[in-house]
């Protein structure tokens, strides 16, 4: 069915006011890295445990692993939009300033909105989870083989001189290297990839400790995305504010109207003489 191009609705047009830009570093942005970090600790946490208590089913499994990823990414665009909303909404003010001639300090335009800004921040924030995953992807293997215990029948056989040497070896597992350490951690921060391929996939695995520091960098990328939609938040503001103040106004009218008894009455018919 083809709509009436008389009645149908023309996109709303968002209305923008001009604002200063500011620096890509500030004064706030290693308070706000700090702030990145702790948030980026927080939903490793949080993803690490309910990926780990949903590991037996695999359709659960899959499930809950892309949902973690998905509410990951959306957690952190939704937070870089509100600190680019914040940083516009300081440069409309400024402009406002500069349009009358008062004056404002260079830290206050620092601190306006600028693209990089948030990337820098997250980037920041990211780099000590980073740089451990840079090191352990450089160093990582495949994990197939894992040390294991004799069966009762064998344990006869470790008080035989001649063949306990390549059983006791077998039982001892090695120490725990720099290497493990960090699969550990690294382990802890991408929880929900590798129980997306799942623990059993040793190559799978393999392959996500090798992609760990790009895997790292989304929550970063999320936030600076973001950021970058905040002239859009600020123009919709605008545009519901302005909307907003039509209808108060067309409502006080109609009001003004009813009071002076202007609103349309039916006729009363004409007598006849």
């Amino acid at each position: 069915m083809s709509m009436n191009p008389k009645t149908a609705k023309k996109p709303e047009e968002l209305i923008r006011k001009e604002f200063l830009r500011g620096n890509a570093t500030d004064e706030n942005t290693m308070k706000n890295s700090l702030i990145f970090f702790g948030s980026l600790l927080i939903v490793f946490f949080m993803a690490f445990v309910v990926s780990a208590t949903t590991s037996g089913n695999n359709i659960i499994r899959l499930i809950v692993s892309i949902a973690i990823i998905a509410l990951t990414m959306v957690v952190f665009f939704n937070k870089g939009s509100v600190h680019g909303a914040e940083a516009v909404a300081r440069g409309e003010i400024l402009w406002q300033k500069q349009e009358k001639g008062q004056t404002f300090s260079e830290s206050e335009r620092k601190i306006c909105f600028h693209p990089l800004k948030a990337f820098l921040i997250g980037l920041i924030g990211t780099i000590p989870l980073l740089l451990v995953a840079i090191v352990f992807s450089l160093n990582t293997s495949v994990q197939t083989t894992t040390a294991g215990a004799l069966p009762s029948w064998m344990q006869a056989y470790l008080r035989r001189d001649d063949i306990s040497g390549p059983l006791v070896s077998y039982i001892q597992s090695a120490g725990m290297g720099l290497v493990d350490i960090l699969r550990i951690i690294v382990r802890l921060t991408v929880m929900p990839f590798i129980s997306l391929v799942g623990t059993a996939d040793h190559y799978g695995v393999y392959l996500i400790e090798k992609l760990s520091p790009l895997i790292l960098l989304l929550p970063a990328c999320a936030y600076g995305t973001g950021y970058l939609t905040g002239p859009n938040v600020r123009a919709k503001v605008h545009t519901a504010i302005q909307e907003n103040d039509r209808r108060r106004k067309r409502r006080e009218k109609k009001e003004r109207r009813i009071r002076a008894g202007i609103t349309a009455k039916p006729k009363e018919p004409e007598k006849l003489n």
